[in-house]
This record gives C-alpha cells, sequence and structure tokens, in this order.
C-alpha cells in the first residue's frame, strides 16, 4: 500500500509499504477519507518541531471508512464512516473509564498515530489502510449529515481545543474567555466556546488571516501582541507555542481563574511567571488532551449546527496532491479522497 512519509521540513513522499493486517479480535482496519494537518503537522513541516525527528509515517487527523473487521468490533461495519482517535485508548483499563483515554496503560507512552517510533510506529492517517488495535472502543460513527473533509480536525486538534474551554464552562457557566491564538486551535476554541454559552471571546493575535476569522466566528478581536489592556479573565487559553503569549495568558487569569496551555515547548526549562500564579491560586493545565472521550460531545455539537470546524480550513486538496500542498502547508489543510463504494 502507499503510505505519505515524513522526511524533514517542507518534504514528505509516498512509500510503498506493506498493508497492515487483522491479527487479534476487536481490530479494525479502516481506509483514511479526508485527512487533516494538526498545528503539530504544521510545526514539523516548517521545522518548528526538531523533538520529533526521523522518517515517519504522517498524519493522524482524520475521518476513515471501515474496511475490515475482527469479532468483537461491533458495532462497527464495512462501509461504516467513523472518526478515530489518533491516540491509542483501549477504552477499558481504569485511566480510559476515567475520561483518560490519552494515557491509556494498555499501551507505552504517547501511543499515537503520525509520530513514528515516540508515538509506537503506529502508522499515519495518510495512507491507504490504518489498523485500529481496540476497534469498538477508539472508533466513533461519524453522523450521516456531516461531509468527511468538513469534520477531519474532529480527532485532535478540534477535541484539543474542547478540553481547553469546556470543562471550565460547566463550572463556570456563560464566563468571559480569552484565547492567545496560534495555529488552529485557538479558533477551534473561539467556535466552541461560544457556542457553549461564553458571555464573550476575546482573541489575541498579530496573525492577520486568523484574526480576521476569530472575528467572523464572533470574537472581541486584539491585533496587536501584547495588547496594552484587556484584562483579567476566570477562563484563559494559550493556544501558542510562543513563551511571551503563554505569560500573558497566565497573567490575565483572574484569581481563581484556569488557564490552559496547548502549546509545546521544546527544552527542560519554561520560565513561568510562579509567583503572580501563586498570588492569584489560578488553575494552570497543560499536557496532552484525551480526545477519545470529548469525540460524543463534539460531533453532537457538529451535527446540530453549533459548531463547523470547515470555517478553520485554509484549503481542501485531492489526495494525489497532498506532496505538493505539504511543501508549504497552511495553518489547517485538508487532504481528501472519494469513498468507497459498498
Amino acid at each position: 500500500m502507499r503510505e505519505l512519509t515524513f522526511i524533514g521540513p517542507g518534504s514528505v513522499e509516498w512509500r510503498d509499504v506493506p498493508a497492515p493486517k487483522i491479527d487479534s479480535s476487536n481490530q479494525a482496519l479502516v481506509r483514511p477519507i479526508a485527512v487533516a494537518t494538526c498545528d503539530l503537522d504544521v510545526m514539523l513541516l516548517r521545522g518548528k518541531a526538531p523533538m520529533f525527528g526521523g522518517n515517519f509515517a504522517f498524519g493522524h487527523e482524520c475521518v476513515a471508512q471501515v474496511v475490515e473487521v475482527s469479532e468483537g468490533a461491533a458495532p462497527f461495519q464495512p462501509g461504516d464512516l467513523v472518526v478515530p482517535s489518533f491516540q491509542v485508548t483501549c477504552g477499558t483499563c481504569g485511566r480510559c473509564r476515567r475520561g483518560l483515554t490519552g494515557n491509556c496503560e494498555s499501551v507505552r507512552g504517547v501511543a499515537m498515530y503520525g509520530i513514528g517510533a515516540l508515538g509506537g510506529n503506529y502508522g499515519g492517517a495518510l495512507s491507504d489502510l490504518m489498523k485500529i488495535p481496540y476497534a469498538s472502543a477508539m472508533l466513533v460513527a461519524l453522523p450521516k449529515n456531516l461531509a468527511p473533509a468538513d469534520v477531519a480536525s474532529l480527532g485532535d486538534n478540534v477535541a484539543d481545543a474542547w478540553r481547553t474551554v469546556a470543562p471550565a464552562l460547566r463550572a463556570n457557566t456563560e464566563a468571559r474567555i480569552l484565547i492567545v491564538g496560534g495555529g488552529s486551535i485557538g479558533l477551534y476554541a473561539t467556535q466552541i466556546a461560544l457556542a457553549l454559552g461564553a458571555s464573550t471571546v476575546d482573541y489575541v493575535d498579530s496573525q492577520p488571516a486568523r484574526s480576521d476569522l476569530a472575528e467572523e466566528l464572533g470574537a472581541n478581536v486584539h491585533r496587536s501582541f501584547p495588547p496594552k489592556r484587556v484584562g483579567r479573565f476566570p477562563i484563559t487559553v494559550a493556544a501558542t507555542s510562543d513563551l511571551e503569549g503563554l505569560t500573558f495568558a497566565i497573567q490575565s487569569t483572574e484569581p481563581g481563574g484556569v488557564c490552559t496551555s496547548v502549546g509545546i515547548h521544546p527544552g527542560n526549562a519554561t520560565p513561568m511567571p510562579l509567583f503572580d500564579m501563586y498570588i492569584t491560586g489560578m488553575t494552570f493545565v497543560t499536557g496532552r488532551g484525551h480526545a477519545r472521550a470529548a469525540l460524543p460531545d463534539l460531533l453532537e455539537l457538529a451535527s446540530a449546527g453549533k459548531i463547523a470546524p470547515a470555517k478553520i480550513t485554509n484549503k481542501v486538496v485531492a489526495w494525489d496532491d497532498a506532496v505538493d500542498a505539504l511543501s508549504d502547508p497552511p495553518d489547517k489543510l485538508v487532504v481528501a479522497r472519494e469513498q468507497m463504494r459498498t
């Protein structure tokens, strides 16, 4: 089968590799039909994530069509359209049952698609087939009224955005929210926050295209960074890997508030204003999100038309155009192909 391989910044190529095979119960083979670039993918392609080295199968955000299932993979059947969890999760261990599906006890480390050995060599989404080792837990059916290319990011970046605002909004309904933008996650968080009832969303970003889109989504946009005055907020989001942006989000969090950082900050130490954090008694959240746990809520919102992830997509290209498109990717690219006939 063909598999798109990451070679280095701005460089990917198609390679022929052995196709995965089912070898146990509760497994599935799926054919990705719409694959989106994750914010991490874009960092890799732009040479801003040197910690992920080597050549590896690329891509992990996707909607796919089931090709084959083994016993125990119910309710899924060949032909079904599904959103796979990009993280490998068994669904039955103690952590998975608590919703910590990104830290499954049945697999090692950061088990996921699309980052090679660091993720456990599970393959990538830009391939003819993906093997799903825990099909009944990792696959979620795509509602019939949603087009695959429109929600290709649901399995990772949209889920990552969800965890920055949804839990805090449950505890503080109609709260004001500040989002320091970067990549697509801050824009998804803007959509989700407004859909879930945030009273206002202030969005800070010096990148004009993202700022324009945030304004279209309904945010109060601050186009210079750092802005002179924004205020303090009960919920803040640092959707950036920039240290200045992280610090700004932390210092904009009101006493008792929650700040969530989704950025990757390489190195062994990241300076933080711990004294200010101590004085305000804020909660700081970082780490990988737990994508599978968020998927049912996100699919319900998308199916009801309350969020529209496609508004964040910069470009959709055909499958065979992936190499050229990924040589200089926009913030959010979707690579799509036709479904199989069943």
